[in-house]
């Protein structure tokens, strides 16, 4: 099982903070893709700026995932 989190616009996007997902996902991009397979919304996950992390530490998407880690999906976030 991973567990998924959301922040910033992409929960307000997605209309949730979080969920719990089981199978195979190899890496964070094979997990990505699968919630990009959703459509509709999900497609805010296809931003190029998007930023993620793997038990709370930054990665890119070619992170390897093992059954109990947490992910969490942001966007890049800018400031003045």
């Amino acid at each position: 099982m991973i567990r998924v989190q959301y922040f910033a616009r992409y929960r307000e996007a997605l209309g949730l903070d979080g969920e719990q997902l089981s199978g195979e996902f190899t890496s964070l991009d094979q997990l990505r893709q699968h919630l990009l397979s959703r459509g509709g919304v999900w497609d805010v996950l296809a931003e190029q700026n998007l930023m993620c992390a793997r038990n709370q530490e930054l990665c890119s998407l070619d992170e390897p995932l093992t059954a109990g880690d947490e992910v969490a999906f942001f966007p890049t976030v800018t400031g003045g």
